[in-house]
């Protein structure tokens, strides 16, 4: 899995993330290393894919899948990076992103519909006015709290642990995986704080401009038509949000995202055919708490800033339930197809087949057979009938063994067989299993690598070289490897890279050999006794008595400019370097 993002060097780098099955059958996803990238061309990027891989002494012939968002230079058909890897590897099967596809379905929908275009670009508005400076931010942080403050007095909100914590509005992006829900669940949430901002606003604004601004977006805000195209969107995407969150596990495998796909699909369905009269009594609600008028569903529509002369004759109902409520829900599953177009794939319909759901109800042998040969490298000396032979043993053993009964998934399935044995006794079977489970799903661990670089190469450390950030990436994204490598292997390691003029110690009878390097700063005072300077310490006949230190070794030993020294210091300052268990 591959993509690639700017440092903050402004310098174009590219992560590669590995996803293998381990020998226990767990899906793995881990880390391999940062490429910097001249250019982000097609043959430039796979020119460095390879360069990275022979410093880890791979290959890209090995290679059984490859995940990318949906960038052209990536995806191209015939000169993207998917393109010129599956000319030198055929079976490295390309696989779009799911949590990107569902990402751009819901983009589809807020640019093809102009009631959520429009919801969008208002909330757009009011984040911008609202967090136009610092004193409109206190201000809505002093009314929010004390909205709260009043709901648990009345008993309307519980408290708790982890409850009610300061919050904010956040703004959405394109790029950003569900930061549409986001945006508007935090909205709702203060939506009376909001309110009360712009009627201040309005009335005490800086400028004619400001007011006018507030005037308009208040006059939004308390409109029906603003509120229930809210509530709407926040129940379609806070369903696609569930499958989000979903498919960015690590150890999620594609036929079972397609599976959460189909699921999300029923229930936007079941939604548009039973959902319309809970949507409406909610909206009710939260109008009547807010004071915002409700119109008579059975009264004529009255569009808001379109010209009413040829405005078609239709009822409030017919416009939000059928022009609003089916349109929207429809544009999303329609959207939804477009994008997901895997599961109308042969290789997929064949991987499906491994499901061991309802006793393995799915199994079919001749679609099995079929998937081994899109990996000819894997089943190059197997003769088809020996793994048809193969496979209808495996499905009579597992199908009457109870320890197979009510597994969840592929990823079960592998798990059990590793725990059974059974990846011995059928090895063309688990080899058929590990290949669907490579395939990848989403992309968020390459975008995880990139949150983690804008920790570790931040704005105060942008000189930061190449090979030092990816060396800091790797320890610092694969630390569950590194905290179970011993100190004192590291230390070896370090010492036999080089003669050095002093050699690594470690108290033979600490266990755990872990050295802890102090620097530090005392004076002797007139009195001859020792003790750290600017420090409430009582005074002790040693310093290092002081800091409960027993095991030492003095390594220098130099006097210190008194500047540089608490301003109460005074006498003969020192400074001990030490190495101490």
């Amino acid at each position: 899995m591959i993509d690639e993002s700017r440092d903050m060097s402004c310098k174009e780098q590219m992560a590669v993330v590995l996803r293998y099955v381990d020998k226990k059958g767990h899906i793995m996803e881990r880390f391999l290393g940062i490429q910097h990238v001249s250019e982000t061309t097609a043959i430039s990027l796979k020119a460095s894919i390879e360069a990275l891989f022979a410093t880890h002494g791979l290959t890209i012939s090995r290679l059984l899948g490859q995940g990318y968002d949906g960038a052209s230079n990536m995806q191209g058909e015939f000169n993207g990076l998917k393109a010129l890897i599956l000319r030198d590897n055929p079976t490295a099967d390309f696989v779009h992103c799911f949590a990107h596809q569902l990402q751009l379905a819901l983009i589809g929908v807020t640019k093809n519909h102009n009631d959520v275009g429009d919801l969008f670009n208002f909330v757009t508005s009011i984040l911008n006015v609202v967090g136009g400076s610092c004193k409109r931010r206190d201000i809505l942080r002093d009314k929010q709290e004390a909205k709260i403050i009043e709901a648990l007095e009345g008993g309307e909100i519980s408290s708790g642990r982890g409850l009610n914590q300061e919050t904010t509005l956040r703004r959405h992006g394109d790029t950003r995986w569900g930061s549409h829900y986001l945006t508007l669940v935090r909205l709702a949430s203060m939506f009376s704080s909001v309110l009360d901002l712009l009627e201040i606003i309005r009335v005490d604004g800086s400028s004619s401009e400001h007011k006018t601004e507030a005037a308009v977006l208040l006059e939004v805000m308390q409109s029906f038509d603003f509120v229930c195209t809210l509530h709407l969107m926040m129940k379609i995407l806070g369903l696609t949000n569930e499958l989000s969150q979903a498919l960015q596990r690590k150890d999620q495998d594609i036929e079972n995202a397609m599976d959460l796909v189909k699921a999300s699909k029923i229930r936007l369905r079941s939604m548009r055919t039973s959902g319309w009269d809970s949507l409406l009594e909610e909206v009710s609600c939260f109008c009547d708490k807010h004071d915002i008028d409700v119109p008579n569903m059975k009264y004529l529509y009255k569009a808001r800033g379109r010209p009413r002369r040829n405005a078609p004759k239709i009822t409030n109902l017919f416009h939000f339930e059928v022009e609003l409520f089916n349109t929207i829900i429809d544009r999303q599953v329609q959207e939804l197809d477009n994008r997901f177009t895997e599961t109308t794939t042969e290789l997929l319909r064949c991987i499906a087949c491994l499901n061991p759901s309802d006793s393995f109800s799915p199994f079919n042998k001749e679609m099995l057979v079929c998937l081994a040969k899109f990996y000819p490298e894997e089943f190059s000396m197997v003769d088809p009938m020996v793994l048809g032979n193969q496979l209808e043993t495996y499905i009579i053993n597992v199908r009457n063994n109870e320890k197979f009964s009510g597994i969840k998934g592929i990823a079960g399935l592998a798990q059990k067989m590793v725990e059974t044995k059974k990846n011995v006794v059928f090895p063309f079977v688990y080899t058929l299993i590990t290949l669907a489970l490579i395939l990848p799903v989403a992309t968020a661990t390459v975008e995880r690598v990139f949150s983690a670089m804008n920790i570790v190469k931040s704005r105060l450390r942008n000189r930061m070289g190449d090979k030092w950030m990816n060396d800091s990436l790797v320890v610092y994204i694969e630390k569950e490897i590194f905290s179970s490598i011993d100190n004192e292997t590291i230390m070896k390691r370090f010492q036999n890279m080089k003669t050095r003029r002093e050699e690594l110690k470690c108290d033979p009878g600490d266990n755990s050999s872990q050295l802890r390097h102090c620097s530090i700063i005392a004076r002797q005072s007139r009195a001859g006794l020792m003790y750290p300077s600017g420090t409430g310490q009582p005074k002790a006949d040693n310093i290092f008595d002081v800091y409960g230190l027993k095991n030492y070794n003095i390594v220098s030993k130099h006097v210190l400019d008194p500047q540089d020294l608490h301003p109460i210091a005074f006498g003969s300052p020192w400074a001990f370097q030490i190495w101490t268990t």
